[in-house]
């Protein structure tokens, strides 16, 4: 068993989804920074100054030294655009990526089959050999 998971783990597939793994995670924070830092701060101007990170509904206000309960949906909404932002660039990615692989389909399915080389000096042996 210790054996199969070495193999496993070794294999480059278990690889790059490791490094998929964290690429996704940086990119995931590069995205929230974006969308927290660049994007909702415009938007929270054109609607007339409004911080979506403050946006809440308070359940219950603050006593002494209990914290307030509230929903945060201003951050809730910063976290929708952030999985859009993200899922449309893997779109992207993969529909480049399928477009890619179906372009490189057609070019072989299209390119004719050369013969190997030896076959091809068979071929030139065998009619010199017809010819004497």
């Amino acid at each position: 068993m210790l054996n199969e998971f070495k193999e496993f783990a070794v294999k480059g597939n278990m690889v790059d989804m490791a490094v998929g793994i964290v690429m996704g995670g940086a990119f995931g924070t590069i995205i929230k920074s974006l969308v927290d830092d660049v994007l909702m701060p415009p938007i929270g101007l054109l609607m007339g100054g409004v911080d979506f990170s403050n946006m809440k509904f308070v359940l219950q206000d603050a006593v002494g030294e209990t914290e307030a309960v509230s929903i945060n949906y201003g951050l809730f909404i910063n976290a929708i655009i952030a999985f859009i932002i993200v899922a449309l660039a893997l779109f992207f990615v993969i529909k480049g990526i399928n477009s890619a692989k179906k372009k490189m389909e057609e070019e072989e399915a299209a390119a004719p089959d050369e013969p190997p080389r030896q076959e091809i000096l068979l071929e030139e042996i065998r009619d010199a050999l017809k010819r004497v």
